[in-house]
């Protein structure tokens, strides 16, 4: 009998703790789609010579300490990634789309679509953009060892 007490208060808690993760993800995502709104409204083309790309905490960025001081406590140790960006005759720090990042080019004109100092895409001045290969996992290093042999 206890037993089965037991697994009904498990069982209500697991159910509470669902619903509560229902409720904050929508919340979340009521969010994220009204920032993306923002960001949509306030993105313009500029083309930029990209000088240095890095994965920094946001402390060590260089962006403005307005920005690091508006960024939540548990992000500030998380990395970002930072590219260096000649704009016009000024040397920007922005921040990048992390889905991008890895096809930006170093060294090269590039036309960006940017909102304040987040870069949202990145198109090639001159040609396309090089896509980087994608890494392999360790199961595939795995099944070409086997095959090589």
């Amino acid at each position: 009998m206890t037993l089965l007490y037991v697994l009904l208060i498990i069982l209500l808690v697991l159910v509470i703790a669902l619903v509560v993760m229902y409720v904050m993800g929508r919340k979340l995502q009521k969010k994220q789609a009204a920032q993306q709104e923002q960001l949509e409204a306030a993105k313009q083309t500029v083309s930029m010579l990209i000088i240095d790309k890095k994965r920094l905490p946001i402390k060590e960025s260089g962006l403005p300490q307005m920005v690091i001081d508006q960024t939540p406590k548990l992000m500030r140790r998380s990395k970002l990634p930072i590219v260096k960006a000649k704009v016009g005759p000024r040397i920007m720090t922005l921040v990048s789309d992390a889905s991008i990042f890895d096809t930006i080019p170093v060294k090269k004109e590039v036309k960006a679509v940017v909102s304040g100092i987040y870069i949202m895409d990145v198109k090639g001045v001159r040609g396309p953009l090089e896509t980087p290969k994608k890494k392999k996992g360790w199961i595939e290093k795995l099944r070409e060892k086997v095959n090589v042999k």
